[in-house]
């Protein structure tokens, strides 16, 4: 595939474009990356350097591309987090163009907002800016539980919750749902979800909760589940090949004992992703 991928970049770690674009082109597709922000490090740390682009300067390089003539040959748009509503419509905007070129091209969004026990930590507007806008315009998007129960407006203490509450972001536009960090009470204890649902069917993966919890892990998700669906042509499939990766980086970023992934250490399942955990069918 050809993916035009809009995403923040680090020079140090893996966030953004800096933990989406490696992964992609291990796994042979060629990526455009194009950056929003240009840091030293991921701003987990409390403390970066470096330029926030403007977004004119964001739009002028997917201008530069589509000059080349090949932005409409992209296969994929990919975009994380969004920090200001200006760049959010630049992406769409290059979306548009995309799919105007190339109607089969998909816009995979990874609606970053928040998580469980940190709340909502991007800037206010944000949120409904992504839920109102941004997620209607996506065929597929990767929220995280504390994300989904945003974008549909209820509380998912069961699974049945939780899939009746993708049900609802998928009447809102997007064909594909990856709901990430899943914790149910019907799970056991010490265990986690990975959930996909599109009109397919619905899927789950389980596996065990590691005791870490690195940035950069939902921007590299998003990526795989990306790759993998529109190359197998399977959410199930897509689903079992991004679980078994992303779980392969974080026992090697948890036996490293450092808070990066550790994308090139784990690059070979990433590459040929294991076979530790399948998924079953929930519906």
């Amino acid at each position: 595939m050809k993916i035009l991928s809009i995403q923040s970049s680090v020079a140090y770690g893996h966030v953004g474009n800096s933990a989406a674009v490696f992964p992609l082109q291990r796994l042979r597709h060629e990526v455009w990356p194009v950056l929003t922000v240009h840091f030293s490090n991921h701003t987990g740390y409390g403390a970066w350097r470096g330029p926030l682009l403007a977004p004119t300067d964001v739009a002028d390089v997917i201008a530069g591309i589509e000059d080349r003539g090949v932005l409409g040959t992209a296969d994929a748009v990919l975009s994380g987090y969004q920090g200001d509503p200006a760049v959010g419509a630049v992406i769409l905007d290059a979306v548009a163009r995309v799919k105007a070129a190339n109607p089969a091209a998909l816009y995979c969004c990874d609606p970053v907002m928040g998580d469980v026990g940190r709340g909502m930590f991007v800037r206010p507007g944000i949120p409904e800016y992504l839920r109102d806008t941004v997620v209607p315009c996506a065929d597929i998007v990767t929220p995280n539980q504390f994300e989904l129960e945003f974008l549909a407006g209820r509380t998912t203490d069961t699974l049945d919750d939780l899939l009746a509450a993708v049900d609802t972001v998928r009447a809102a536009g997007p064909r594909h749902v990856l709901v990430t960090s899943v914790l149910h009470g019907d799970l056991p204890a010490g265990h986690l979800e990975v959930v996909a649902v599109s009109d397919e069917g619905a899927w789950a993966v389980t596996t065990p909760l590691l005791p870490i919890a690195p940035n950069g892990g939902g921007d590299v998700t998003a990526a795989l589940y990306l790759a993998h669906l529109v190359t197998t042509g399977s959410p199930q499939t897509a689903l079992e090949h991004t679980t078994n990766s992303i779980y392969a980086v974080l026992e090697a970023t948890l036996e490293a004992g450092t808070r990066e992934l550790q994308l090139v250490a784990a690059q070979d399942a990433i590459a040929q992703p294991p076979t530790r955990f399948t998924a079953r069918r929930l519906r």
